[in-house]
C-alpha cells in the first residue's frame, strides 16, 4: 500500500508537469483551461502541482483534453513498464561515467554517505587518488524543490570532505536539458550563478584530462534530451 501510494504521488508529479507544459504551450490560463474542463481553478492548480494522486483517471483525461493533449501523451512521458522508472537518471549517470573514465577518475554511482545521523546517496561520486580530488555529481531530471536540492548537495559535499581529509572536494549538477529545466535556470539565473560559479567547460576539461585540475567551485552541466552528451552551461544562465 505504501509503495503504491509513493508511486502514485510520483506519477501525479510527472503528470502535473506535463499538464502545465501543455497548458503553457497552448497559451491559455489556468482559469480558461479549468473552465473548459468544468473544474475549479484551485483543482486545476493542484493537478499542475502534482497533487492529483487521488484524482480519478477521468479527471486527468478531461484535463488533458482541455489542454489540447491526450492523456496517453502524458503517460508516455512518464517512466513506463518496459524501462526502469529511473532510466533518465541512469542515462545521465552513464554519460558522466563515460566522460570521467577518460580522465582517470574512479566513478561510484549511487554512493551512500552519512550526513549527520541520516543516510544520503550521491548520484555519482568521482575520485582521483593520484591528485587527491573528489567530485560530487548530482543528476536532475525534474526539479520539485530547488532549495532542498541545494541543501542536500552542500551536505553531501561536506560529508565527502569529512571522509577524505586533505582532499580537494567540489562537484557539479548535471541537468536534463528540457525546455522546462532551461526556463527555470534562466528565470533564477542570479541564484544559480551564485551557487555554481565555476565554468562548466573547466569541469569538462578536468573530467577528460588526467592533467587537468578539478575546479574548486561547483558548476552546472547540461545533457541533451537523450542523456548521451554532456555540455557546459552558459555563464549568462
Amino acid at each position: 500500500m505504501l509503495a503504491g501510494r509513493r508511486r502514485a504521488a510520483y506519477v501525479a508529479a510527472r503528470l502535473g508537469v506535463g499538464l502545465k507544459d501543455a497548458r503553457v504551450r497552448s497559451g491559455r490560463t489556468q482559469r480558461e483551461c479549468a473552465a473548459t474542463a468544468r473544474l475549479s481553478q484551485a483543482r486545476w492548480s493542484n493537478l499542475e502541482r502534482g497533487l492529483g494522486a487521488s484524482a480519478p483517471l477521468a479527471t486527468w483525461a478531461i484535463a488533458a483534453a482541455a489542454a489540447g493533449q491526450e492523456l496517453v501523451g502524458f503517460l508516455d512521458q512518464a517512466p513506463g513498464a518496459d524501462l526502469p522508472r529511473d532510466i533518465e537518471h541512469l542515462r545521465r549517470q552513464s554519460a558522466i561515467a563515460e566522460r570521467a573514465s577518460v580522465g582517470g577518475w574512479a566513478v561510484a554511482p549511487e554512493m551512500p554517505v552519512v550526513v549527520g545521523t541520516a543516510g544520503r546517496v550521491i548520484d555519482a561520486l568521482l575520485t582521483r587518488a593520484t591528485s587527491r580530488e573528489a567530485a560530487v555529481f548530482e543528476v536532475w531530471d525534474l526539479f520539485l524543490d530547488v532549495g532542498q536540492a541545494l541543501r542536500s548537495f552542500d551536505e553531501k559535499v561536506a560529508a565527502v570532505r569529512l571522509n577524505l581529509p586533505g582532499w580537494t572536494v567540489s562537484g557539479a549538477w548535471v541537468i536534463r536539458g528540457t525546455r522546462r529545466n532551461r526556463s527555470l535556470v534562466a528565470e533564477i539565473a542570479p541564484l544559480f550563478r551564485a551557487r555554481f560559479p565555476a565554468a562548466g567547460s573547466a569541469w569538462l576539461r578536468a573530467l577528460e584530462s588526467r592533467a587537468g585540475a578539478m575546479p574548486r567551485e561547483p558548476a552546472l552541466l547540461w545533457t541533451d534530451a537523450a542523456g548521451a552528451r554532456l555540455s557546459a552551461a552558459r555563464r549568462a544562465a
